[in-house]
């Protein structure tokens, strides 16, 4: 019976939003006010405070450049799409670094799953180098340090001075902003080797939060070992796993194999299959004065048939009487409490047990009842052994050598057992995606349910493949263009085997920069002549797809929405989840225009600024859609 402690309740708030920002005092955990203020400005703040976190040279700048807006856009690639105006899939090609900033409005608490297979660090490897300056770009460019796409790929040698700096850098910013698109629910499966494991797991505290922590998984995928190992053959890798809120956190598990199903060895009369489970308890507490109200009798007429619990002791004539009895002979009790037993007593069978000279219960365990099996820490399944990986890729028609090691199907096929469902329109996330084994993990599995319903974000930065390698001569210039054949292929190959009607299809993004022209000019320094020039502020080469692909963006709408595309006084529209957003970047939009448009109440509505008939007509399209259609934004590029 006190006020509010609102320092408290602001505390939690902010460390609800930014649970980086805690860290351990004396008192306990205290928000680190050093964070906070780096979280709020795009400034390094500097300070001095002992304090129990990880530290790292360029921590700060890695902050930073989480925080930094982008000006880069995504463009649509129809040609390289599979049925790109129906499908829900998106495969984006691009640095994940500003991928993932663009997708912060609309995928925004919107993400069910993210998984990564991220660079191991091994030393021979690339990784990203983000801190670098724009006044270096040319010299970085000519020296190869970053391709036309200004990428920044870096071979980071063990030697290097800052070896595990650099990949901190590098993963830091890009799990921060992760984070923010995962749901409540939502989880984060990272796959690692030995190399980094322990700095993911600090990093990871920090960001996502120790109180996140789900398990870390020991993935035994090279039960041989690894011959080159100089002491232990590494059998194994890693899966991280963090929950966005833990509260929150949806774990679901494994269908059972073949081991857990041959035990289902008899069949009922609807020939249904089942097992039978001693209902005695065994382990711990299992003796009766462990759990007085666990011990009762069953009476049972081997005539009649009749069966049935009770706590008299009594036993009428002709009846049974069956009690828990331990193998030392002493009373025990059972696994169901009396009522329970009540409801159930349908699926229970006293049965004479000739091994032990007593009469027992056991319960019908049906096949199609049983539960997902709960996943372990340490996976030893075949299918997530490495040589899995080629096999699939090599089953899909393509050269082992196109792409070295990919990662098992099964492997992450799993990880989506554990956090994904079939009916709940799903959205996974894999912002290194490589070979694109995950789309085809969410294929697959969609298949295997038949009408199974999750969606897949790829991102992947087109790493342009070396001109001796098999992948070039086969016709793959960069990874993103094996990735996407792979998933074309698997989706055919699979669709052929199965049947199930699932969405095979994905659209196709390509990063790159602003739609609209860069302007350099002051205003005191526009000329009449040069006027001109800047009439359509939309750069030249830029289609009615880049502008549409923008306006989502802009908007917080999800990149995956239906596109459909309709005439209107024979000008091309844009139909974008039905009535959610209307588009038209046709030229001579009038009066008329919008009185035809007003009739199918658009929530949201797009026109090109250059796309007016005149300056009057723009103003009378803006105040007709008040009056016709009131509802209806209006917006112009």
């Amino acid at each position: 019976m006190k006020s509010p402690d609102w320092a408290n309740l602001n505390t939690q708030f902010i460390a609800e939003r930014f649970p980086n920002c805690l860290t351990e005092t004396a008192e306990g955990l205290k928000l680190d006010f050093d964070l906070l203020k780096q979280e709020l400005t795009n400034d390094i703040i500097e300070g001095n405070k002992e304090r129990y976190r990880l530290e790292w040279p360029g921590k700060k700048e890695s902050i930073v450049t989480a925080n930094l807006p982008t000006t880069n856009t995504l463009r649509p690639v129809r040609e390289d799409s599979v049925d790109f105006d129906n499908t829900e899939n998106l495969f984006i090609e691009g640095d994940n670094l500003e991928v993932l900033k663009l997708l912060q409005e609309s995928y925004l608490g919107k993400i069910k799953m993210i998984y990564i297979d991220p660079p191991y660090n091994t030393g021979k490897d690339f990784i990203y180098k983000d801190n670098f300056t724009g006044d270096k770009e040319k010299e970085l460019l000519e020296s190869g340090q970053i391709d036309e796409y200004n990428q920044r790929l870096i071979v980071n040698p063990e030697t290097a001075g800052r070896y595990h700096s650099d990949w901190l850098s590098m993963m830091y910013p890009r799990l921060k902003l992760a984070r923010n698109l995962l749901k409540d629910e939502g989880a984060i499966f990272i796959s690692l080797d030995d190399h980094e494991i322990q700095n993911l797991k600090k990093i990871c505290d920090e960001i996502f939060g120790e109180i996140n922590f789900v398990a870390m998984i020991a993935n035994i995928n090279n039960p041989k070992g690894r011959s080159d190992d100089e002491f232990i053959a590494t059998a194994h890798e890693y899966i991280a796993i963090y929950a966005k809120n833990i509260n929150y956190f949806e774990s679901y598990g494994f269908e059972p194999d073949e081991k857990i199903t041959k035990r289902y060895n008899k069949i009922d009369d609807k020939g249904i299959e089942y097992r039978e489970i001693d209902l005695r308890k065994t382990g711990d507490n299992d003796l009766r004065e462990d759990r007085p109200n666990l011990f009762y009798y069953f009476l049972y007429n081997s005539n009649t048939g009749d069966f049935f619990p009770t706590r008299e002791e009594t036993v009428p004539e002709n009846y049974i009487q069956i009690k828990p009895l331990r193998q030392d002979g002493k009373e025990g009790n059972w696994r169901w409490g009396l009522n329970t037993v009540q409801d159930n007593i349908t699926n229970l069978i006293p049965k004479f047990m000739p091994n032990k000279q007593i009469w027992g219960v056991f319960e019908k365990d049906y096949l199609e009842n049983r539960d997902l099996v709960k996943p372990t820490s340490a996976w030893t399944f075949k299918d997530v052994n490495s040589e899995r990986g080629s096999e699939s890729f090599i089953n899909l028609g393509f050269d082992k050598k196109i792409f070295p090691k990919p990662k098992p199907v099964g492997t992450i096929r799993r990880t989506l057992e554990i956090c994904t469902t079939s009916n709940q329109h799903d959205i996974v996330l894999d912002f290194y995606s490589g070979s694109a084994t995950t789309a085809e993990s969410v294929i697959q599995l969609n298949s295997l349910n038949r009408n199974g319903n999750r969606k897949y974000i790829l991102v992947q930065l087109p790493e342009s493949t070396e001109i001796d390698s098999e992948a070039y001569k086969a016709g793959f210039k960069n990874i993103c263009e094996i990735g996407k054949e792979r998933i074309r292929r698997a989706a055919k190959k699979i669709q052929e085997e199965i049947g199930a009607e699932i969405d095979y299809g994905f659209r196709v993004y390509r990063i790159s920069d602003s739609n609209m022209q860069d302007v350099y000019y002051k205003p005191q320094d526009y000329k009449q002549s040069s006027l001109d020039l800047f009439a359509d502020n939309v750069k030249p080469d830029r289609t009615s797809d880049d502008l549409l692909a923008q306006i989502m963006l802009d908007w917080g709408l999800p990149l995956s929405l239906k596109i459909e595309q309709t005439k209107i006084a024979d000008k091309l529209v844009y139909k974008v989840a039905e009535n959610s957003l209307y588009a038209c970047f046709e030229k001579g939009i009038d009066e008329e225009f919008a009185k035809l448009i007003a009739k199918d109440q658009p929530l949201r509505i797009v026109f090109r600024d250059s796309g007016f008939k005149d300056d009057t007509a723009k103003s009378n399209v803006k105040q007709l859609l008040k009056q016709l259609s009131p509802e209806t934004e209006m917006k112009v590029l």
